[in-house]
């Protein structure tokens, strides 16, 4: 426990702030009308989805900022990968089998994160909308919904790009509202 202290990366930002910014994507991923009207599923795997997007969404928000926003990016993209690692845990996945599934939805990850923002640099919303149903509702031919959520992916891809630097390293991102039904 000791030696930790001596092999973790430096941290450039507070853990306040990066708690503080991961809390905010994961309050963002919750809201409960992506799961009730908009149909992501709400399971373990939804959840792992949703989140995903809004974190890929900071990523790609964090791609062309300063060195030190991107520092803070690193630190929160490593306070998800805890996480994910202790929910593994707590589904009671045993501690022979969390590397195995930690491998797998890191490549997950990073291949969501490659559709997502080749969708996104392209201003590509059928893209995303694809992207999206093929990730969150594989086992549907159809995801009325998945248009819905690419339109409100790229609003938020708009909500965070406004945001400066500095807004972001002080750990009070902001998402956008979403819609009342």
């Amino acid at each position: 426990m000791i030696l930790s202290r001596f092999f973790r990366s430096k941290r450039l930002h507070s853990e306040a702030i990066v708690t503080r910014t991961y809390e905010t994507i994961v309050a963002a991923a919750r809201r409960p009308m992506l799961y009730s009207h908009w149909n992501v599923p709400d399971s373990a795997l939804g959840r792992f989805e949703s989140l995903s997007l809004h974190m890929i969404l900071f990523l790609h928000r964090t791609q062309n900022a300063s060195v030190s926003t991107k520092a803070l990016a690193q630190e929160v993209v490593e306070e998800f990968f805890k996480d994910v690692d202790h929910s593994l845990r707590e589904l009671g996945i045993g501690d022979a089998g969390v590397p195995k599934n930690m491998k797998k939805l890191a490549k997950m990850f990073y291949g969501r994160a490659a559709s997502y923002d080749a969708a996104l640099n392209e201003n590509d919303q059928l893209a995303m909308s694809k992207a999206l149903m093929r990730n969150i509702r594989p086992n549907v031919s159809e995801w009325a919904n998945a248009q819905d959520l690419a339109i409100h992916t790229f609003e938020i891809r708009s909500v965070l790009a406004a945001q400066t630097d500095d807004i972001i390293e002080s750990g009070t991102i902001n998402f956008p509202v979403l819609p009342i039904f």
